[in-house]
Protein backbone atom coordinates (compact mmCIF):
# COMPACT_ATOMS: atom_id res chain seq x y z
CA UNK A 1 0.00 0.00 0.00
CA UNK A 2 1.94 3.11 -1.49
CA UNK A 3 0.99 6.90 -2.03
CA UNK A 4 0.71 6.96 -5.73
CA UNK A 5 0.43 10.19 -7.86
CA UNK A 6 -1.18 10.52 -11.17
CA UNK A 7 -0.60 13.05 -13.54
CA UNK A 8 -2.52 12.50 -16.45
CA UNK A 9 -5.30 15.06 -18.74
CA UNK A 10 -7.51 12.38 -19.87
CA UNK A 11 -10.15 12.24 -17.51
CA UNK A 12 -10.80 8.47 -18.66
CA UNK A 13 -7.21 7.30 -18.51
CA UNK A 14 -7.36 9.06 -15.04
CA UNK A 15 -10.57 6.97 -13.69
CA UNK A 16 -8.85 3.86 -15.22
CA UNK A 17 -5.69 4.30 -13.06
CA UNK A 18 -7.14 5.69 -10.18
CA UNK A 19 -9.62 2.49 -9.98
CA UNK A 20 -6.68 -0.57 -10.66
CA UNK A 21 -4.96 0.99 -8.02
CA UNK A 22 -7.42 1.80 -4.96
CA UNK A 23 -8.53 -1.76 -5.78
CA UNK A 24 -4.62 -2.96 -4.88
CA UNK A 25 -4.76 -0.88 -1.69
CA UNK A 26 -3.00 2.27 -2.67
CA UNK A 27 -3.58 5.71 -1.97
CA UNK A 28 -4.10 7.86 -5.43
CA UNK A 29 -3.39 11.45 -6.00
CA UNK A 30 -5.12 13.28 -8.88
CA UNK A 31 -3.51 16.12 -10.91
CA UNK A 32 -5.00 17.20 -14.60
CA UNK A 33 -2.61 19.12 -15.97
CA UNK A 34 1.26 19.97 -15.26
CA UNK A 35 1.20 23.04 -13.36
CA UNK A 36 -1.48 21.49 -11.45
CA UNK A 37 1.14 17.68 -10.83
CA UNK A 38 4.19 19.70 -9.49
CA UNK A 39 2.45 21.26 -7.01
CA UNK A 40 0.69 18.16 -5.71
CA UNK A 41 4.39 15.72 -5.78
CA UNK A 42 6.08 18.81 -3.96
CA UNK A 43 3.07 19.26 -1.20
CA UNK A 44 1.89 15.33 -0.87
CA UNK A 45 5.28 13.28 -1.40
CA UNK A 46 4.00 10.20 -3.52
CA UNK A 47 6.26 7.07 -3.06
CA UNK A 48 5.92 6.90 -7.04
CA UNK A 49 4.40 8.91 -10.03
CA UNK A 50 2.77 7.93 -12.85
CA UNK A 51 3.46 10.89 -15.18
CA UNK A 52 1.99 11.64 -18.74
CA UNK A 53 4.06 13.07 -21.10
CA UNK A 54 1.44 15.36 -23.01
CA UNK A 55 -0.11 17.47 -20.37
CA UNK A 56 -1.79 21.01 -20.79
CA UNK A 57 0.04 24.43 -19.19
CA UNK A 58 3.49 22.20 -18.85
CA UNK A 59 4.41 19.00 -20.26
CA UNK A 60 5.17 15.78 -18.47
CA UNK A 61 8.98 16.58 -19.73
CA UNK A 62 9.49 19.46 -18.03
CA UNK A 63 7.53 18.84 -14.88
CA UNK A 64 10.02 15.56 -14.53
CA UNK A 65 13.09 18.35 -15.14
CA UNK A 66 12.22 20.56 -12.21
CA UNK A 67 11.42 17.59 -9.90
CA UNK A 68 14.31 16.15 -10.58
CA UNK A 69 16.66 19.40 -10.07
CA UNK A 70 14.63 20.63 -6.69
CA UNK A 71 15.95 17.33 -5.29
CA UNK A 72 13.17 14.37 -5.84
CA UNK A 73 14.12 11.13 -5.96
CA UNK A 74 10.80 9.76 -6.26
CA UNK A 75 10.37 7.14 -9.27
CA UNK A 76 8.49 8.48 -12.30
CA UNK A 77 7.08 6.18 -14.97
CA UNK A 78 6.05 8.33 -17.37
CA UNK A 79 2.68 7.17 -20.00
CA UNK A 80 3.84 8.29 -23.11
CA UNK A 81 1.97 7.82 -26.96
CA UNK A 82 4.87 8.46 -28.73
CA UNK A 83 7.04 5.32 -29.24
CA UNK A 84 10.05 6.80 -31.11
CA UNK A 85 13.03 5.53 -29.01
CA UNK A 86 14.23 9.99 -29.21
CA UNK A 87 11.59 10.59 -27.33
CA UNK A 88 11.76 7.66 -24.64
CA UNK A 89 15.29 9.12 -23.90
CA UNK A 90 14.65 12.27 -23.85
CA UNK A 91 12.25 10.90 -21.10
CA UNK A 92 14.92 9.11 -19.66
CA UNK A 93 17.64 12.08 -19.66
CA UNK A 94 15.23 14.32 -17.60
CA UNK A 95 15.14 11.61 -14.70
CA UNK A 96 12.51 9.46 -15.90
CA UNK A 97 12.98 5.77 -14.66
CA UNK A 98 10.63 4.20 -16.41
CA UNK A 99 8.16 4.52 -19.33
CA UNK A 100 4.90 2.91 -20.87
CA UNK A 101 3.63 4.16 -24.26
CA UNK A 102 -0.03 4.22 -25.01
CA UNK A 103 -2.21 1.59 -25.51
CA UNK A 104 -0.54 0.04 -22.75
CA UNK A 105 -1.92 -3.15 -20.57
CA UNK A 106 -2.78 -1.81 -16.78
CA UNK A 107 -1.15 -5.07 -15.74
CA UNK A 108 2.20 -4.27 -17.19
CA UNK A 109 1.55 -0.55 -15.42
CA UNK A 110 0.63 -2.18 -11.79
CA UNK A 111 3.67 -4.91 -12.13
CA UNK A 112 5.69 -2.29 -12.59
CA UNK A 113 4.28 -0.07 -9.75
CA UNK A 114 4.66 -3.04 -7.65
CA UNK A 115 8.11 -3.76 -8.54
CA UNK A 116 9.45 -0.59 -7.58
CA UNK A 117 7.65 -0.78 -4.15
CA UNK A 118 8.76 -4.38 -3.73
CA UNK A 119 12.56 -2.98 -4.52
CA UNK A 120 11.96 0.48 -2.10
CA UNK A 121 11.05 -2.15 0.74
CA UNK A 122 14.22 -4.25 0.24
CA UNK A 123 16.98 -1.76 -0.80
CA UNK A 124 18.61 -2.00 2.30
CA UNK A 125 21.72 -4.42 1.23
CA UNK A 126 24.27 -1.82 -0.21
CA UNK A 127 24.47 1.46 1.20
CA UNK A 128 27.72 2.80 -0.60
CA UNK A 129 30.26 1.81 -3.46
CA UNK A 130 33.25 2.44 -4.80
CA UNK A 131 34.01 2.51 -8.31
CA UNK A 132 37.25 3.81 -9.06
CA UNK A 133 37.58 7.36 -7.83
CA UNK A 134 33.99 7.35 -8.43
CA UNK A 135 31.49 6.94 -5.30
CA UNK A 136 27.84 5.41 -5.54
CA UNK A 137 25.68 6.61 -2.60
CA UNK A 138 22.52 4.01 -2.95
CA UNK A 139 20.27 5.66 -0.20
CA UNK A 140 20.86 9.32 -1.79
CA UNK A 141 20.53 7.81 -5.56
CA UNK A 142 23.59 9.81 -6.46
CA UNK A 143 27.31 9.63 -7.62
CA UNK A 144 30.31 11.44 -6.76
CA UNK A 145 33.17 12.45 -8.23
CA UNK A 146 35.01 14.41 -5.90
CA UNK A 147 32.64 17.49 -5.05
CA UNK A 148 30.56 16.73 -7.86
CA UNK A 149 27.12 14.78 -7.72
CA UNK A 150 25.25 12.96 -10.48
CA UNK A 151 21.93 11.80 -9.79
CA UNK A 152 20.77 8.45 -10.59
CA UNK A 153 17.37 7.06 -11.46
CA UNK A 154 15.75 4.21 -9.31
CA UNK A 155 16.46 1.76 -11.42
CA UNK A 156 19.51 3.27 -12.73
CA UNK A 157 20.79 2.62 -8.60
CA UNK A 158 19.27 -0.22 -8.64
CA UNK A 159 21.04 -2.01 -11.50
CA UNK A 160 24.39 -1.08 -10.33
CA UNK A 161 23.55 -2.04 -6.74
CA UNK A 162 23.19 -5.61 -8.12
CA UNK A 163 26.08 -5.95 -10.20
CA UNK A 164 27.97 -4.45 -7.23
CA UNK A 165 26.41 -7.06 -4.68
CA UNK A 166 28.03 -9.58 -7.33
CA UNK A 167 30.82 -8.19 -7.87
CA UNK A 168 32.94 -10.15 -10.43
CA UNK A 169 30.13 -12.28 -11.49
CA UNK A 170 28.09 -11.96 -14.51
CA UNK A 171 24.71 -11.15 -13.98
CA UNK A 172 22.60 -12.23 -16.53
CA UNK A 173 19.94 -9.93 -17.74
CA UNK A 174 16.69 -12.14 -17.18
CA UNK A 175 18.23 -11.99 -13.58
CA UNK A 176 17.91 -8.06 -13.83
CA UNK A 177 14.77 -8.05 -15.18
CA UNK A 178 13.35 -10.80 -12.88
CA UNK A 179 15.09 -8.92 -9.13
CA UNK A 180 14.44 -5.63 -10.65
CA UNK A 181 11.62 -5.35 -12.20
CA UNK A 182 9.79 -8.08 -11.14
CA UNK A 183 8.91 -11.78 -12.90
CA UNK A 184 5.33 -10.20 -14.16
CA UNK A 185 6.66 -7.27 -15.53
CA UNK A 186 7.03 -6.59 -19.13
CA UNK A 187 10.35 -4.85 -19.73
CA UNK A 188 12.83 -6.11 -22.21
CA UNK A 189 16.58 -6.40 -22.55
CA UNK A 190 16.41 -3.50 -24.26
CA UNK A 191 15.42 -1.20 -21.51
CA UNK A 192 18.42 -3.31 -19.68
CA UNK A 193 21.16 -1.92 -22.13
CA UNK A 194 20.01 1.47 -22.87
CA UNK A 195 20.07 1.78 -18.48
CA UNK A 196 23.67 0.53 -19.01
CA UNK A 197 24.58 2.71 -21.46
CA UNK A 198 23.35 5.69 -19.34
CA UNK A 199 25.11 3.91 -16.26
CA UNK A 200 28.97 3.99 -18.60
CA UNK A 201 28.65 7.90 -19.33
CA UNK A 202 27.67 8.32 -15.63
CA UNK A 203 30.62 6.33 -14.13
CA UNK A 204 33.19 5.31 -17.13
CA UNK A 205 35.99 7.56 -18.29
CA UNK A 206 35.82 6.09 -21.39
CA UNK A 207 32.06 5.19 -22.14
CA UNK A 208 33.16 2.95 -25.31
CA UNK A 209 35.73 1.09 -23.45
CA UNK A 210 33.97 0.81 -19.87
CA UNK A 211 36.97 -0.45 -17.68
CA UNK A 212 33.68 -1.29 -14.53
CA UNK A 213 30.65 -2.03 -16.25
CA UNK A 214 31.99 -5.37 -18.69
CA UNK A 215 29.25 -6.71 -21.28
CA UNK A 216 29.66 -10.66 -21.27
CA UNK A 217 28.58 -11.45 -24.66
CA UNK A 218 25.31 -13.28 -25.08
CA UNK A 219 25.05 -13.51 -21.28
CA UNK A 220 24.90 -9.87 -19.74
CA UNK A 221 26.99 -7.56 -17.73
CA UNK A 222 29.70 -8.10 -14.87
CA UNK A 223 30.87 -5.45 -12.09
CA UNK A 224 34.52 -4.67 -11.38
CA UNK A 225 35.65 -2.16 -8.79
Amino acid sequence: MAKIAVIEDDAIMRKLLRDNLEAQGHTVLIAADGEAGLALVTQSRPEVILLDVMLPKMDGLEVCRRLRAHGTKTPIIMLTAKKQEVDIVVGLEMGADDYVTKPFSIRELLARVKAILRRRAASAEIVHCAIGPVEADFNRRVLRKGKKEIPLTHYEAEILKMLASRAGQTVRRNDMLNEIWGTNAFSTNRAIDNHIMRLRAKIEQDPDRPRHILTVHGEGYKFVE
